[in-house]
């Protein structure tokens, strides 16, 4: 009997002791980096796609106008861990601050402002969910907290074009010279080892070649925000090489915890003329979308990089196209643009609607099904004045347009808050705070 209560005496200890220790298991994940609610970074979530969850407005009150009295190439990024929602602006300007965080529900009050070193308008700033930023200049990945103190700054080989949260805090940032590397959002350590996309980059040069990204030109090898896709794990890049005729478009595998973390899978050279701007990702991410430079939508096969369809336009887009979850695509806007929307059928495109009696200048930004918001060219005058148009984009119909008092520039485009707020901005640096009226 002895020996019976000695064993049964060790076996609690070690059941109790196993439960200490499963209730002291890692909980950390919560604090983990997350994409803010709302439109994190240019072109809202980390797949381009320029869609937000929520039920937009179809009738907006302008709010309130304010200017970065500066330049602005990336949409601003809007995200809210409480009652205030905060605007990250990175603008371009000739002295002062130039990185700018607003409170967009409170007449754009302005929240805190730093200078970055100038160059990197391009590159949108990043919200997480816990209000931290994420934002590139020429040689340097930076993240700030919720207030201006800089919680990390590290070196990188070239400027980080808009970077995207990847899974268990991570954060992707690949440079506008080709480098690729995974930073840990809390620290601002590299995880694994960084990819070079282009070979024999100075790295002590890191503005080389950042006149010709915002058209797109060969000394600029990625000249535009990477997509992601969480649901396959791909990350698509478009890439310039050197000496090559025309861009071309990476896919990337990411896979966590493994090594190699980021490997080349396939490089694709059909997209006709090469990509311009952005590639967007299907919600499960298993097709990208291009616009390319021959007037064409393409559709590419994420797994292989092989076309699935293309169809004509008509014009010559500028900025990346939209899609929904059940896989209609807006077509990206630009100069003599038309409103196009085309229904993905899988190994075909057709064309739901088009408008040619509206000039979409900016990428559309979807608030759920049933809402879309883009900025089009007002009235015929030269310069034209500029509105917020907000349509129907089951069939394009206009629900209601706002004009944007002096607008001058071209539009950015247009962000959308988990509050349903609305902001447009416009190169000159006025940006327009909307309301649900």
């Amino acid at each position: 009997m002895p020996a019976r209560r000695t064993t049964m005496r060790r076996m609690a200890a070690t059941v109790a002791a196993a439960l200490v220790l499963s209730s002291c298991a890692n909980t950390d994940s919560w604090v983990d980096a997350h994409p803010a609610p709302g439109w994190p970074a240019q072109y809202g979530d980390a797949a381009n796609s320029s869609f937000a969850d929520v039920d937009g407005a179809d009738a907006l009150r302008l709010d309130w106008t304010r200017s970065v009295k500066g330049g602005l190439a990336a949409q601003v990024a809007l995200g809210s861990t409480g009652a205030t929602s905060y605007l990250a602006a990175n603008g371009q300007t000739a002295g002062g601050c130039s990185l700018m965080v607003w409170e967009a529900n409170n007449g754009g009050r302005q929240r805190w402002c730093t200078r970055l070193w100038q160059g990197g308008g391009l590159s949108s700033p990043l919200f997480d969910g816990f209000d931290n930023l994420y934002v590139g200049q020429p040689g340097a990945m930076l993240s700030f907290p919720p207030t201006q103190w800089i919680r990390w700054r590290k070196p990188v080989i070239g400027l980080p074009m808009t970077p995207r949260i990847l899974d268990s805090g991570r954060v992707l940032v690949v440079t506008h010279l080709g480098q690729v590397l995974v930073f840990d959002g809390h620290r601002g350590d590299v995880v694994g080892t960084s990819l070079d996309l282009v070979a024999g980059v100075d790295p002590t040069d890191a503005s080389r070649g950042l006149a010709d990204c915002a058209a797109g030109r060969p000394r600029c090898p990625v000249a535009a925000a990477p997509a992601y896709s969480p649901s396959s794990g791909i990350v698509v890049v478009t890439l310039w090489e050197p000496d090559a005729e025309a861009p071309s478009v990476v896919g990337l595998r990411y896979r966590p915890g493994q090594t190699p973390l980021l490997s080349r899978e396939w490089t694709s050279t059909e997209v006709g003329g090469g990509p311009l701007a952005s590639p967007v990702l299907s919600a499960d991410g298993a097709t990208a979308y291009l616009t390319g430079r021959d007037q064409r939508l393409w559709a590419l096969d994420t797994a292989t990089g092989k076309p699935k369809w293309s169809v004509p336009l008509g014009y010559q887009p500028q900025t990346p196209p939209s899609v929904s979850p059940d896989g209609l695509v807006v077509a990206g806007g630009g100069p003599d643009a038309k409103l196009v929307a085309v229904n993905d059928g899988g190994d075909h495109g057709d064309v739901a609607w088009s408008r040619d009696d509206v000039m979409p200048l900016s990428t559309s930004s979807r608030a759920g099904t049933k809402v879309a918001y883009t900025v089009v060219r007002d009235g015929s005058g030269d310069p034209a004045g500029q509105a917020v148009l907000v349509f129907d984009p089951a069939d394009g119909r206009t629900l209601n347009q706002y004009p944007l008092p002096g607008a001058t520039g071209f539009p950015v485009g247009v962000s959308i808050g988990h509050d349903r707020r609305v902001v447009a901005a416009t190169s000159d640096g006025q940006v327009y705070g909307f309301t649900p009226a």
